[in-house]
């Protein structure tokens, strides 16, 4: 089993799949509908292109998106360069980030330069996922982030083909995209309450741009023959329409939007339609899972969110989390006192200090560390007792 949070996953990912390599005969437009059905374009990953199912029980968001971010980009070298070959891939996809490194996003920070290609692309790609500065902000809007992930593999494919990423081409496709959600949103009936929610989710993902500068007034002041692929073509549709369903249904003027934006860049009428289709199936049938639509508070998004992470990461490392409290008197005695009474500020430094040098020694609990990491100890302290044997709560009972 695969675990993208530990070194070595991806050579490990692309062992497990040798055997069943992709075909190089693939087609643009088969390639596309195959990775809007993992919903990696919705940001919302359900499942992976892959011939080797991959299994994903128990796994945190970020760990999902690294792999399908991988697995995706592979797609697009196979589809391109009509190889597939990890090794090869590995390489470019290196050399491709190096190249990117937009601003406040310096990847060269993140890479050693005497370690494996592999291992250097797996510190680009957690990093690429993990885009903002805070947990705060990563939980409130990942939806968003992930779906924009696939910019990057529209660059790659650029970059493969150019042997460079086009001047301004990462600016220019974010811009438009910005612009054709702005101008859908504009002309919807109804507005529902995840519009704002969608508009800061965007603030807060894009790299390039500012959503606050767009001022586009209608689809022909767009220079949408720039995009002259139909994965780049399909892919603006599909976002356009994501921002049109937020109130559950596109009403006839919502449609039309989407077919004149489609007309505007030469692509069948018959794409929009399944668009349509596709998005409307995907959303109603994954809604209840999907943050984005699954909440509109973002404390509580956070507090929800953040929990099931803490809870994720406890349960993996239950062993050794055991293990290193056993071994702290001191800590332990605090726990025991905590579950009959509130702790006094002294006694519940000395927790939060304890427990953040046990994280330190356990790589996968580094999150406490990260600033805002420590809003997550009240989280993580809550479920402690439950971890630990029986034999810890009986002595609490004969404890007075």
């Amino acid at each position: 089993m695969i675990n993208p949070s530990t070194t070595g996953w991806i050579d490990k990912f692309f062992l497990k799949q040798k055997l069943s390599l992709r075909p190089v005969e693939i087609q643009p437009n088969t390639f596309y509908k195959k990775v809007r059905e993992t919903g990696f374009i919705y940001g919302h990953i359900v499942s992976f292109d892959s011939a080797v199912p991959i299994q994903t029980k128990g796994w945190l968001e970020n760990e999902i998106s690294k792999v399908a971010l991988i697995n995706t980009l592979f797609g697009v070298y196979v589809l391109t360069s009509q190889e597939n070959n990890p090794d090869k891939f590995i390489l470019k996809a290196v050399a491709f980030y190096n190249e990117m490194n937009p601003q406040g996003f310096n990847l060269f920070k993140k890479v050693l330069p005497h370690s494996s290609p592999s291992l250097n692309l797996e510190k680009i790609i957690d990093s690429r996922v993990q885009t903002n500065i805070d947990i705060i902000n990563k939980n409130f809007s990942h939806i968003v982030t992930n779906a924009l992930l696939f910019i990057d593999v529209l660059a790659f494919r650029q970059y493969l083909i150019h042997g460079k990423i086009p001047e301004k081409y990462l600016k220019k496709i974010e811009e438009t995209m910005i612009s054709i959600v702005s101008l859908a949103l504009k002309t919807k009936s109804n507005k529902s309450k995840y519009d704002d929610l969608l508009i800061k989710l965007f603030e807060s993902s894009v790299r390039y741009s500012k959503f606050s500068n767009v001022n586009i007034k209608n689809l022909e002041e767009l220079k949408l023959d720039y995009f002259t692929n139909e994965l780049e073509q399909n892919y603006l549709i599909d976002m356009a329409g994501m921002a049109l369903w937020s109130d559950g249904i596109i009403e006839k003027n919502e449609a039309y939007f989407l077919h004149k934006l489609a007309e505007s860049m030469n692509v069948a009428d018959d794409f929009v339609t399944e668009s349509i289709e596709k998005t409307n199936e995907f959303i109603n049938k994954f809604k209840n899972e999907i943050p984005y639509f699954k909440y509109s508070n973002p404390v509580k998004h956070f507090y929800d969110q953040t929990t099931q992470t803490v809870v994720k990461l406890i349960t993996r490392n239950k062993n050794r989390l055991v293990k290193e409290i056993i071994q702290s008197k001191e800590l332990m005695l605090l726990l025991a006192y905590s579950t009959r009474r509130d702790l006094d500020e002294k006694e519940k430094k000395k927790v939060r200090k304890q427990l953040l040098d046990i994280c330190k020694t356990v790589p996968s609990l580094a999150i406490f560390l990260l600033p805002g990491g420590t809003l997550l100890l009240p989280i993580f302290i809550k479920f402690i007792p439950t971890l630990l044997p029986s034999a810890f709560n009986e002595n609490l009972e004969n404890d007075d």
